[in-house]
């Protein structure tokens, strides 16, 4: 007999949920987000289980990473994929577990990625890349927005981002125009440090 297992994980809690080849639930139960805990549950099943589904959510990294490191074939779910196969949910049941543990026995459901534990950081620190970015995008528009609005000439993004503290100051007569600019000037100049940083790490860890 076999087992496929799935895991509704939550931000502090987590649902597991049990079928048998016969699509018959066997077993289901709500956990602490505790590692131990889960294994300790899993462990009669052990032998059996032929495959253990984890939703992609915001928190899956530790979960993964500790069912795989105890032996288990773990498969992490597309959830942005899974819609179509919602009518596949059971009826007398709420729990996305017995959803994700049925898709995996009937051998369609939509896999994610796992990325190595290893390179996994990296990943990471380009997604901090990428929405420090996009911050210093929104305050280069900003400035851009606020000198064609009042001066009437348009300012190119790399301009505003070469600009010293002096010419930013001498930008506008207004005051409070001035403490606007230097706000978005200040906040693009910690920013272009702090991606400059991210570039750095991430280039060297490519090089080695």
């Amino acid at each position: 007999m076999g087992y496929f297992v799935g895991i509704d994980l939550h931000g502090d809690n987590n649902y597991i949920g049990i079928l048998d080849e016969e699509d018959r639930k066997v077993f289901k139960r709500r956990n602490r987000n505790d590692i131990n805990e889960i294994k300790r549950v899993l462990e009669p099943y052990k032998k059996e289980i032929k495959g253990i589904v984890v939703e992609s959510t915001f928190n899956w990294y530790w979960i993964v990473d500790g069912l795989m490191e105890a032996g288990y074939q773990v498969h992490l779910a597309n959830t942005s994929a899974m819609q179509q196969y919602e009518g596949l949910k059971y009826i007398d049941d709420t729990r996305d577990s017995f959803w994700l543990a049925k898709m995996l026995r009937l051998k369609i459901l939509p896999e994610g990625y796992i990325y190595p534990k290893e390179t996994r950081s990296v990943r990471d620190l380009l997604r901090k890349r990428m929405m420090l970015v996009q911050q210093r995008t929104a305050h280069i528009l900003s400035m851009q927005t606020m000198v064609n609005r009042n001066k009437g000439v348009p300012i190119s993004g790399d301009t505003i981002k070469k600009l010293s503290n002096e010419e930013v100051m001498g930008m506008f007569s207004d005051v409070h125009l001035t403490m606007s600019a230097q706000c978005d000037h200040e906040v693009i100049e910690v920013l272009n440090k702090q991606i400059y940083k991210i570039e750095k790490a991430v280039l060297k860890e490519v090089k080695c």
